[in-house]
């Protein structure tokens, strides 16, 4: 067993073109090198950042840990707070990201094998 402070972890830029609006930063809470199953991360969002429209191939479970965010598919877009999860099944074009007026913080949990495509420039 292992317990992990979250404030003791790293943030660290996210440099990535996925991004835009603001400052965005990641943390790496487990990698698939350490469970072999999955990416568990936590990623910072300042006030009116986001990531643009992406999907993924394998599903992805957000988890809203501080804020207030947007999680929105080409169907619709909903306001999402604390302790609020967020299911995006694989394939599903989508973007999450802080509101203007909040910073927003989500954990995410994604299959080790995932790959991420920018369907936004």
């Amino acid at each position: 067993m292992k317990v992990i402070k979250t404030s003791q972890i790293p943030k660290v830029p996210a440099t990535d073109p996925l991004f835009t609006g603001g400052e965005v930063t990641r943390q790496s809470v487990v990698t698939p090198q350490i469970s072999g199953q999955a990416n568990l991360n936590i990623v910072n969002f300042s006030k009116g950042a986001r990531n643009k429209f992406h999907s993924h191939t394998t599903d992805q479970v957000l988890i809203v840990t501080s804020g207030k965010g947007i999680v929105a598919s080409d169907k619709e877009e909903v306001v999402v707070g604390v302790g609020d999860i967020i299911h995006i099944p694989a394939g599903e074009k989508h973007w999450h990201g802080a509101t203007k007026d909040s910073a927003f913080s989500h954990l995410y949990v994604m299959g080790a094998d995932n790959k991420t495509t920018q369907l936004e420039k």
